[in-house]
C-alpha cells in the first residue's frame, strides 16, 4: 500500500468533495480516500501494483477539478 496527498483547486464545498470522494473510491485499487476542503487536498491510500498517483489525479480532473 501507499498512500499520497494530492492538493486540489477549485473545491469550494461540501458537494465538491462529495465529487472527489466518490471519484476517486471508483478506481479499483483505492483503499482510502480523505479529502479536506479546508487544506484543498486528497490524502489517498492505495494498492501501488493496481494505480498509479497520476491516474488519481486524472480521476480528480476528469471530475471537474484542477490538480495543483
Amino acid at each position: 500500500m501507499a498512500t499520497t496527498t494530492i492538493a486540489i483547486q477549485g473545491m469550494t464545498c461540501s458537494g465538491c468533495v462529495q465529487s472527489v470522494t466518490k471519484a476517486l473510491h471508483a478506481i479499483a485499487g483505492v483503499q482510502n480516500v480523505d479529502v479536506s476542503l479546508e487544506q484543498h487536498q486528497a490524502t489517498v491510500t492505495f494498492d501501488d501494483t493496481q494505480v498509479t498517483v497520476e491516474q488519481l489525479k486524472e480521476a480528480i480532473e476528469d471530475a471537474g477539478y484542477d490538480v495543483a
